[in-house]
């Protein structure tokens, strides 16, 4: 399957021009083969801390993204902010080829450095969704730091999506982290940023897709762009039986003494 990361320049907080610039995006990634597209996270609005205003906008992006992908006949996933019951929602929602929704994700690690976590309500489960031959497990952005997350999903898929507005000072850190992620869990890993300016933050981008053995297939950065390739769920099979890294876990001495009382 082949699969495609929009890497975007986000407008803030003006859903429609981020609709508009999505939607050219999508296009371009559907007439080169795409099978599943995927935006960054709150492609709608940018990373902002404006959660009830963005969560307003919930409705008309599920609708979008539900659009794009029945319009396109293809797999869509996307990030946007949607009302909880305490605090909005963190959200990656994706969608079948018929605008049906297959799956929804919400962030389980709030951004605490910048306050995330006092806007945005944290989630609460792993989430693996089937999409065409391929199990596909969807994370946000400072999940990335979470190693514990990537693994306990590990033996269940094949490709991680990691959407994100993850700013350039910090970039190196992005870069290091997704080959590792993709290196350890033996599994495919595309990475979703944006490009340009949002909330006062610098974004290079730095969009890329690995293999289970953390070497670049397509990546793109500073300008908007379409990075995609083929991937194979067998290659993640061969990979793992070849190099039984995960069969030579011992989890049950993954813990200090004492830890079981």
């Amino acid at each position: 399957m082949k699969v495609a990361g929009l890497q975007m320049d986000i407008a803030w907080e003006d859903p429609a021009e981020n609709f508009l610039r999505a939607g050219a995006l999508a296009h371009r990634a559907a007439r080169a083969g795409a099978r599943l597209i995927v935006l960054p996270e709150m492609f709608a609005t940018g990373f902002t801390m404006n959660a009830a205003g963005a969560a307003e906008h919930a409705g008309p992006t599920r609708e979008f993204l539900a659009a794009l992908a029945r319009d396109l006949g293809v797999h869509v996933a996307g990030g946007f902010v949607e009302p909880g019951e305490d605090l909005p929602l963190n959200t990656c929602a994706l969608f079948g080829p018929d605008g049906a929704e297959v799956g929804k994700y919400h962030k389980i690690h709030p951004f605490t450095l910048a306050g995330e976590d006092k806007h945005y309500q944290a989630g609460e489960r792993l989430v693996t969704v089937p999409i065409e031959n391929l199990r596909v497990t969807p994370v946000i952005c400072y999940d990335l730091r979470f190693p514990e997350l990537f693994r306990a999903a590990a033996e269940d898929t094949d490709l991680f999506l990691v959407i994100a507005n993850w700013p350039e000072r910090r970039s190196d850190a992005w870069r290091t982290l997704l080959r590792a992620r993709a290196m350890e869990n033996q599994a495919f890993v595309l990475g979703v940023n944006r490009v340009g300016e949002g909330g006062g933050q610098p974004h290079r981008g730095d969009t890329v897709l690995l293999d289970p053995f953390g070497r670049v297939i397509d990546k793109a950065s500073m300008d908007p762009a379409v990075v995609c390739g083929e991937i194979d769920p067998a290659a993640v099979k061969e990979a793992r039986a070849h190099f039984g890294f995960l069969a030579d876990r011992r989890p049950e001495l993954y813990r200090r003494p004492g830890d079981e009382k």
